[in-house]
């Protein structure tokens, strides 16, 4: 397994995963939603700073960074619960001293990933764009240090 940088060879691969993703963990929200970003999402990939790992099959998984927040991780499904996501949230870690992301407070294995991951609850809110409920979740270096 390695991380590297996402390059513009990988953008259509992290695409189809993020919306495979998507429809996967957020079965709550309309498919359309994910769908009608797509090609959004896609010309915004190497725009970001992203990082992908890269396994035995290719890209399995990505995450994107915009400063301090984790815009999102996203794991191709046979890959999950192999330590793609924690290898990619490790990297993140190592770049920054404090993280924060939003997850909908619906997908119960992403919240429970990123606790796990040391990261904790700060508010809730709900999305502007879905209406779903969402929490926002914070980690720092200092919390996990002893």
């Amino acid at each position: 397994m390695t991380i590297r940088t996402m390059g513009p060879s990988d953008r259509d691969r992290a695409a189809e995963i993020w919306l495979e993703g998507n429809l996967q963990a957020h079965a709550f929200i309309d498919p359309c939603y994910w769908k009608s970003h797509f090609e959004e999402v896609k010309a915004q990939l190497l725009q970001a700073e992203a990082y992908v790992c890269e396994g035995e099959t290719g890209v399995e998984g990505f995450i994107g960074l915009e400063g301090d927040w984790v815009a999102g991780i996203f794991v191709w499904r046979p890959a999950q619960g192999r330590g793609v996501g924690k290898a990619l949230l490790e990297q993140a870690k190592e770049k920054r001293s404090r993280l924060s992301l939003r997850v909908y407070q619906d997908n119960k294995r992403a919240v429970a990933f990123y606790q796990r991951e040391g990261f904790h609850i700060r508010r809730e809110s709900a999305d502007g764009d879905t209406g779903a409920l969402e929490y926002v979740m914070e980690w720092s270096k200092r919390q996990t240090a002893f």
